[in-house]
């Protein structure tokens, strides 16, 4: 099937405090590469790591064309009427830059050791819900908001005038799933699961439903995947594990893989990051951004 909007392609950027000067580097050879994301992580409780929104406002005044993702915001440690103000902050100074990613949050201890009130799982995901609904009200304009939730409780805030960002989740369980689907632009699977896992086979339909339950057309939520594995020029004799999960290739075989998840599976936009602590080369850098990103690029437009 030949996609009906631009597929998405970006990178995931370092985010140790000892990697600052790779980050900066990596995100503005990204934006002269014309790819069309970078994103950053968001781990508060470790000192080892960028305050992920700190290191985003930095990343986009440092880059003039590409957008900005903190993939996934860790809610509740970042309250939803300030991370309205601040995504609508950056989204304006930014000129409109700026994707949201947001998540229930799946490190609960070291998320509770900031002293965020420690949450069941069930409770997670209403509180989840809850954000994007406080997020959504805060942006785009209008009247003073008023919201009395289980979790969140604003009263009388006017809205910001920049429009909401793109909200995309990052969701695994049903609950959640359908949360995506009610009000999310964006889905990401967990544990970089790929278009040929049960995983994703097993959880798009329930967001589907969940979208179609509210009235919304299931193709307004896009499915975006993390993508890592090796990238060499050559050809690998195996691009995938004994458990089917994509391990890396050479850039025919990379373009091979996300071309089919475009065509065949509906991928909307692909990041390729490396592990925490890493350092993404430079070798591999410049065949994602001019060699595999073109490509793809490329094959999609010929269908």
């Amino acid at each position: 099937m030949t996609p009906d909007h631009k597929v998405l392609f970006g990178l995931g950027l370092e985010a140790g405090v000892h990697q600052v000067g790779e980050m900066l580097a990596h995100a503005r050879l990204a934006d002269e590469a014309g790819l069309d994301l970078i994103s950053v992580g968001d781990h508060p409780y470790f000192a080892e790591r960028l305050d992920a929104y700190a290191a985003l406002g930095f990343v986009l005044g440092a880059t003039s064309n590409i957008t900005g993702a903190v993939i996934m915001t860790n809610l509740l440690s970042r309250p939803a009427p300030i991370l309205a103000r601040t995504v609508t902050g950056l989204s304006t100074i930014s000129g409109g830059r700026v994707v949201l990613g947001m998540g229930a949050g799946g490190m609960w201890e070291e998320i509770a050791a900031l002293g965020v009130p420690r949450l069941s799982p069930a409770a997670r995901i209403r509180a989840l819900e809850e954000a994007i609904v406080v997020v959504r009200a805060l942006s785009g304009g209008g009247d003073p908001v008023t919201f009395d939730g289980e979790f969140y409780h604003v009263t009388e805030l006017t809205p910001a005038a920049a429009p909401t960002p793109p909200i995309w989740i990052g969701s695994l369980g049903p609950k959640a799933l359908a949360v995506t689907g009610r009000h999310a632009d964006g889905w990401i699977p967990g544990h970089l699961a790929d278009w040929r896992s049960t995983q994703v086979a097993e959880s798009r339909p329930i967001v589907d439903q969940a979208a179609a339950s509210v009235g919304r057309n299931p193709t307004q939520v896009d499915t975006i995947y993390n993508v890592s594995g090796r990238l060499t020029r050559a050809p690998l004799p195996e691009t995938r594990d004994a458990e089917g999960r994509w391990i890396g290739g050479g850039v025919t075989q990379w373009v091979a893989e996300l071309t089919f998840a475009v065509l065949e599976h509906d991928a909307a936009a692909f990041i390729y990051l490396v592990p925490p602590g890493d350092t993404i080369s430079d070798t591999t850098l410049n065949l994602w951004a001019h060699e595999v990103v073109p490509a793809v690029r490329e094959a999609i437009a010929e269908r």
